[in-house]
Formats: structure tokens, sequence, C-alpha cells
């Protein structure tokens, strides 16, 4: 009975990362609510109960919030001009962009662009002093597995994570995947709330797998980023990030992508020394 019910909700979950993953690609569209209930497999009367169940609010506010969030990333990451940004995001109008944002944030879009010692949450970290291996890279189409995480990016249980996708290739009897782990990270964690923080943690892999409960599967499309590598313990990863947008991306003359961030931990922290990690930062670039 208990593997059933575990069953049961992996499947769930599965179908609500479907959700979440075609908000994510079309938030520049109108966005029916009809057609994400055909996406997920559930019943329309089900639907919007078992979205806000996992999602922990319902669809539509889940779909105003990354909105929103996506905006806030654009005006303080990009100079495109207002306008441009809400028609980007499924706004009809720029009124429309200014009104919700300002719901969300107590600012507006325009003063929050201006202003640049508002914070929505905590301050930037600028390390001047910070040495960090650099280069563009055009990375290839990748198959990957994953499981997707919610929650605070420094409480998720990382190892324990990569495991079951590690046991899950063991049981399926599938070629075994590239051992240093992949994870993206959906959301900035200046402008979401840590308990609404998205993580999919991956392994890149030679052939493309049939998704199985709670681990699914897709191929990163072909995409050109910049590449960090940054020696030094995890918990100072805020700050690197900060520096990295706020002095190496302008540096280097580079247009973000409207893509999420990604990192690749080239060794195992259970053996290395926190000083000593090595983790690869992947910012998507135009």
């Amino acid at each position: 009975m208990e593997h059933s019910k575990k069953t049961t909700r992996e499947e769930y979950q599965k179908c609500v990362n479907a959700v979440v993953d075609y908000i994510n690609l079309h938030l520049g569209e109108e966005i029916d609510l009809k057609s994400l209930a055909k996406i997920s497999h559930f019943s329309p009367f089900y639907f919007h109960r078992i979205m806000k169940a996992f999602l922990g609010e319902p669809i539509g506010t889940f779909i105003v919030r990354t909105r929103t969030e996506a905006a806030a990333r654009l005006l303080r990451y990009s100079d495109l001009p207002i306008a441009d940004i809400a028609y980007r995001i499924g706004y009809s109008s720029p009124s429309s962009l200014s009104k919700v944002f300002k719901q969300f944030y107590g600012i507006s879009p325009n003063e929050y662009r201006n202003n640049k010692n508002f914070v929505i949450m905590k301050p930037a970290i600028i390390r001047p002093d910070l040495e960090l291996k650099k280069e563009i890279r055009e990375v290839p189409a990748r198959n990957v597995i994953y499981i997707r995480l919610f929650g605070d990016y420094k409480l998720n249980d990382y190892g324990g994570t990569w495991m079951r996708l590690f046991q899950f290739i063991k049981e399926e009897k599938l070629p075994m995947g590239d051992m240093s782990p992949y994870c993206i990270y959906h959301d900035d964690p200046k402008v979401t709330p840590a308990d609404k923080l998205r993580t999919d943690v991956c392994m890149v892999m030679p052939i493309a797998v049939t998704p199985k409960g709670d681990i699914g599967f897709k191929q990163l499309p072909v995409g050109r980023y910049a590449v960090f590598t940054y020696k030094g313990s995890y918990e100072h990863l805020q700050s690197v990030y900060d520096t990295i947008y706020g002095k190496f991306i302008p540096e280097m003359e580079c247009t973000l992508r409207d893509e999420s961030s990604a990192e690749r931990y080239l060794n195992d922290p259970c053996e290395t020394k926190p000083e000593e990690l090595l983790t690869e930062i992947y910012i998507p670039v135009e």
C-alpha cells in the first residue's frame, strides 16, 4: 500500500513538472488553464487542487509570480526597455506589468531599475578580488535525467537526490552517465521566496531515457554559455554569482539569454576540503 502511494505521488509530481516546464517556456504567450489541464493529464475538476497542493499556491498565482520574477531579473540584468520586458513575459501593456510588479514588490519597475540601492531580498556582494577561470563555450545538446527539488537552495539534499539517480540507473540497467552532478537553478533567490525555489538535480546521459515516477528526462538544447570555474566553499556561491553578474558579465560584454543558470560539480564534497571544491557555473548568453 505504501509503495502504491509513493508511485502515485511520483506520477503526480511528473505531471506537475510538465506543466511548470510548459509555463516557463511560454511566458510571453497567453497561457490557457484548460490547455494546462490537458498537459497535466489531470481532470479539470482535480487540476487546480492538485497543482495548488504541489506548488503551494494556486496555479494562476504561480503564473503571475513567475512572470513578475522574470521581469525583475530582466530589469536587473538587462537594458531592455520596460515595454519590451512587459510584452516579452506576456503582458499586453507596460501599465499591466507595473501594476502587478508594485503589488509583489512595493515598487514600480522603473523605480526598481533606477534605484540601485533597492533590493528585493539580500543585497549584492561584489568581490573585486575574486579570481575565476572564465570562457565562452558552445555547449552541445545533452540528454539528462533529473529530479526536481523545491525549497531553499542551501537546504536541499543534493547528495541523497544524486544517489537516487545513481540507483535508478543501476535498477534500470542503463549505461552510466557523467559522474559530475549538474544542477539547474530555475529561480533567482534575490527575487523568489526561498520555499518556492526550484532545482533540477541532473545526470547527463549518453542516451535518451524513459522517465519513471519523479525521475524525469529532458534534452537540454544546444546553447552558448559564459562558463566560470570557481574554487572554494559552496557557502560563498551567492557572492560569486553577485560578482559574475555585477562585474564579469558586463566586462565580457555579454547579453544574457532567458534561460536558467546551472552548476557542474567537479569533485566530491565528501572527500574534498571546502576550499578545494571546484564548481563550473554556466550562465546562458547570446
